[in-house]
């Protein structure tokens, strides 16, 4: 009895020993729990940490290219500057150095020998009504031919003609010689609205249409001479365009640029102007070419390179074109790896003291 006693004995003891064991297992599986917790937190935290950075680099980035004129908004119109004024009787203003040369020479040389030869001949028709009339001549003279008179009428003339000639020849070689160009525009007239395409950035194109007396009061601006989308071209840079037409003869004329070109179908004709202020200017179509030939207007917006840049930027997105053209590719650089990584903040790592935590249970199971 004794002796089963002690058996059943040991084997209790055996058992809570064996019970024990299980029960420390099961504690220590569970108690590292807690000491793991800043490692998955930690990882968790990481691809915040990089999102949030990333979208402070971004945020960065939409900043910065908003400071640069990533923005683009339609420029309001100077009155009395490139577009005409009421009651005037005076050219429009020049805003090109073709314009400049021009009307320096019709203010300072034209005029003055169109006035001078104007007022000459006034005085010398007065002369001969007063001289020559029928009170103080009763007997009319036979004369029919005087030599030293013939050479001098026709000989005046020709010199007034070759003085004039000079700078008329410098002004036509400046304008049809341009300089090399920094934007190319092929401009096409139909009837009755002009088309515009940028083959330097992708082809960028689009349709130009006047807008409606509501919208143009709207916006505040001049009804029949402002559209929908203008030509935009960069302030300061020299712009090649290459004009033809699609149906009937048309003109692109603005006339503070001092450009007018005929739009020939089947035909490429070339002008160029070079704007430095920044501002719009009003053209309208200065040939006959039908029933709504009074609605063709030509709005030209000149940016500065930044904007004109932003504005080039947001019509590619338009059209699904790639950042292209001169200006485009290099302003939109990818970010550099090193300031992908200062962006990033690295994980934490684990505590010292948690790593022991397993050994209690490797101790069970030896």
């Amino acid at each position: 009895m004794i002796k089963g006693w002690a058996s059943g004995l040991k084997g209790a003891v055996l058992g809570a020993a064996l019970l024990s064991a299980v029960t420390g297992s099961a504690l220590d599986n569970a108690a590292p729990q807690p000491a793991a917790a800043p490692v998955a937190a930690a990882a968790t935290a990481a691809p915040a940490a990089a999102a949030a950075g990333n979208d402070a680099a971004g945020a960065q980035g939409a900043t910065q290219m908003a400071a640069a004129g990533e923005g683009y908004t339609r420029t309001a119109p100077t009155p009395g500057i490139g577009q005409p004024v009421d009651r005037g009787i005076a050219m429009q203003a020049p805003m090109t150095p073709i314009g400049v040369e021009a009307h320096k020479m019709m203010n300072w040389f034209l005029n003055p020998i169109i006035f001078t030869i104007s007022i000459f001949v006034l005085v010398l028709m007065l002369f001969v009504v007063v001289r020559f009339r029928a009170a103080a001549n009763p007997v009319p003279s036979k004369t029919t031919h005087n030599l030293q008179l013939e050479i001098i009428w026709t000989a005046i003339p020709a010199l007034v003609l070759l003085v004039i000639a000079v700078p008329s020849f410098r002004l036509l070689a400046n304008q049809y010689d341009p300089p090399k160009a920094d934007v190319t525009i092929k401009i096409t007239g139909y009837q009755w609205y002009w088309g515009y395409e940028y083959p330097d950035y992708g082809g960028i194109s689009f349709d130009s249409l006047p807008l409606d007396k509501a919208a143009a009061s709207k916006e505040g601006v001049p009804y029949l001479l402002d559209v929908d989308n203008r030509l935009v071209v960069p302030a300061g840079k020299t712009v090649k365009l290459i004009i033809t037409g699609a149906d009937v003869l048309h003109s692109w004329a603005v006339p503070s640029f001092w450009v007018k070109m005929d739009a020939v179908p089947g035909r490429l004709n070339e002008a160029w102007f070079k704007a430095d202020r920044p501002g719009v200017y009003y053209g309208q179509c200065s040939e006959l070419c039908g029933t709504k030939h009074g609605f063709m207007p030509i709005a030209v917006e000149v940016l500065p390179e930044a904007q004109f840049k932003a504005w080039v930027r947001m019509k590619q997105r338009a059209d699904g074109i790639a950042p292209t053209g001169p200006g485009i590719v290099d302003d939109r650089t990818p970010p550099t790896p090193a300031a992908v990584a200062a962006a990033i903040t690295p994980a934490a790592a684990p505590a010292a003291d948690s790593a022991p935590a397993a050994a209690p249970v490797a101790a069970a199971a030896a």
